[in-house]
């Protein structure tokens, strides 16, 4: 597995750290996706509505108080595990724009995850954005040609087929390699509902050349 530490000189976090934090960080994030949704649907009345925002500005200011990351605040977690990106749009824990998704990944280089989406993704009434569809699928290929983010590669294309509108509420994504070519690694996955595929993507993912030395 290539060291990004010793390149990007990202701090380490113990397994106990870890735990700390997510603890700490992670059910304010949640609960900050919930009043995302709760803004979007709500209809509460004028009065609400003011106190309400006065309460969330408020409560923004003391957050900004402390003192703030001059980083979008990426760690990794020590003994070769999987890097966290807190800030990542589609996984990360503390981001609350992420939904966020859990990747799971099994022996065979495939990976999955069972999510869900609400009105913030909402593109078409009803209907997950195209965009976010795409967004997800990149991710979820990223995760399965990388082995799980351990190993440098990022998108050089991805070409995403969408066959229906993707609805709203619970999905399921998965992906998998099946291709090498030198510094290219060859994707294909999908998003699917209870009723079946929704998005198709076929994605190359590179090695970078500062790591194309150091990659078995």
């Amino acid at each position: 597995m290539v060291d990004f530490r010793a390149r990007t000189d990202v701090p380490t976090l113990t397994d106990a750290e870890c735990d700390q934090l997510s603890e700490r960080y992670g059910p304010l994030a949640q609960a900050v996706r919930e009043l995302i949704d709760a803004t979007i649907r709500t209809q509460a009345d004028d009065t609400t509505a003011r106190e309400v925002t006065a309460q969330v500005q408020e409560l923004t200011e003391r957050l900004r108080a402390g003192n703030l990351s001059e980083g979008p605040g990426l760690r990794y977690v020590v003994d070769g595990r999987r890097p966290l990106a807190w800030s990542n749009a589609v996984v990360g824990l503390r981001n609350p724009i992420a939904p966020p998704l859990v990747i799971e990944h099994g022996p065979d280089g495939r990976c999955w995850t069972d999510f869900h989406l609400g009105a913030a993704y909402e593109g078409p009434p009803l209907l997950v954005h195209g965009g976010v569809s795409a967004l997800v699928l990149d991710h979820v290929l990223g995760e399965a040609a990388s082995d799980g983010l351990t190993k440098p590669l990022y998108t050089g294309t991805i070409t995403v087929k969408y066959l229906r509108g993707t609805p709203l509420g619970a999905l399921h994504a998965e992906a998998a390699i099946y291709r090498r070519e030198g510094v290219k690694t060859f994707v294909r996955g999908h998003i699917s509902d209870a009723s079946g595929v929704t998005v198709e993507a076929d994605g190359i993912f590179i090695t970078p050349s500062w790591a194309r030395d150091e990659v078995n």
